[in-house]
């Protein structure tokens, strides 16, 4: 399990960001506040407040696969 922070600034970073996750075969979670939402459900992420940092959770049986799955969406990814 791994934990970053990322930004979704506008519809069609949504889009893409979701179209990079989508084959990952692990879970990915979002969560803003008190909510946390499917990181693979557009309508999830929607639900979100965009306008803040959003904490992205990912889980594989596979360490790999989470360090591949950072590295495709590294351009959303936000500096701690």
């Amino acid at each position: 399990m791994k934990t970053v922070n990322i930004r979704l600034s506008t519809i069609a970073d949504v889009r893409e960001f979701v179209g990079d996750i989508a084959a990952f075969e692990g879970d990915v979670d979002l969560s803003s506040g008190r909510y946390v939402v499917d990181g693979k459900s557009i309508m999830g992420i929607f639900s979100l407040d965009l306008l803040s940092p959003i904490q992205l959770t990912a889980r594989a049986e596979d360490d790999k696969a989470i360090d591949d799955l950072l590295a495709k969406i590294a351009k959303f990814v936000i500096a701690e």
